[in-house]
């Protein structure tokens, strides 16, 4: 699928999902911007329905799924974020979803799939491993997957923030996004600059787990190798066959790896300067825009991607923050 494809789509999606998903605000950061020597504003997607980004695809997979297809349920894979935005949307629209979840999913997100109605199953220490089980029983059950990033219904969907943060800040220049299966980067960045072409767009990725990063820097889809992270929203290998690998490849302006230390620092700092609760994958957002010197005088925007961090890992971020 073309980047100017998936822009029609996004902003085809950002209709459907009129009045079914919060409309977040963009805000201004007047600590965030001293610290980083420029104009920053935050997108904020911690404010979401479920604490996160992922409801907007979902949402929009599901409203574009034949009634049929519905009746007889979904399957999904996630490391977490995912499969609360699609387990809420299933119990919006009536729809029975399963959810497979890799051992490496913090117990708190598990617990909160299943409160939402769907079925949980904890399989694999891998992303990887746990979308290959799901697709092989969406397959023999005849039940459709939700994939949480390789669907052009939820990448359009994702997308849709791409819309709102421009119609809220114009003139914004720089966008940080997290990277992990590239559905949330690739739907923004289409849309953006299918209206703006100067938009930059800053993939941020944890140095333990790089995925994408190296996946693009290798010029195809390789297997490589990730290990423990805070920012667990965007572990895990690229699924072989992904439509967000050539979109990424394609729309990605820079990157930007960074370690744990700068991720736990960049989640104390949201708290305690813009009494924001975030997760990992947002902290890589903020800790990238913060070492970025090559968008100074750059109108930066932090995509906070979501607030759904376990009790348990907050902890142990303000401790590495030395906090």
């Amino acid at each position: 699928m073309s980047p100017t494809e998936v822009a029609r789509a996004v902003a085809a999606a950002a209709e459907r999902l009129e009045g079914k998903v919060v409309r977040t605000p963009t805000v201004p950061s007047p600590w965030w911007s001293a610290t980083c020597g420029r104009e920053v504003r935050l997108k904020l997607e911690n404010v979401q329905a479920t604490g996160s980004f992922k409801l907007r695809g979902a949402t929009h997979a599901l409203l574009r799924l034949p009634a049929a297809a519905r009746a007889r349920g979904v399957l999904a894979a996630s490391s977490g974020n995912h499969g609360l935005g699609l387990a809420c949307a299933a119990q919006a629209l009536g729809v029975a979803a399963t959810i497979y979840v890799p051992t490496t999913a913090p117990a708190e997100k598990r617990h909160a799939i299943a409160a939402l109605g769907a079925t949980v199953v904890v399989h694999g220490d891998d992303c990887v491993d746990t979308e290959a089980r799901a697709r092989a029983d969406a397959v023999a059950s005849g039940r459709s997957y939700v994939s949480p990033y390789n669907d052009v219904d939820v990448l359009a969907g994702q997308g849709t923030i791409a819309v709102e943060l421009l119609a809220q800040w114009p003139e914004v220049e720089t966008v940080y996004v997290a990277m992990g299966g590239g559905g949330l980067l690739a739907g923004m960045a289409a849309y953006a600059k299918s209206v703006r072409p100067d938009v930059e767009f800053v993939a941020c990725s944890p140095a333990e787990s790089p995925a994408m990063a190296a996946c693009v820097r290798a010029g195809a889809i390789v297997d490589v190798p990730c290990h423990d992270t805070f920012s667990d929203s965007t572990a895990g290998g690229v699924e072989p066959g992904a439509i967000t690998f050539p979109l990424c490849r394609d729309l990605v302006d820079r990157w930007i790896e960074v370690d744990e230390r700068a991720i736990a620092i960049a989640v104390a700092d949201a708290l305690a300067h813009s009494h924001l609760l975030v997760e990992g994958a947002a902290g890589v957002a903020f800790a990238a825009c913060r070492q970025d010197a090559d968008a100074r005088g750059r109108r930066s925007a932090v995509l906070v991607c979501g607030a759904n961090v376990p009790y348990a890992r907050l902890r142990a971020m303000l401790a590495v923050a030395g906090r």
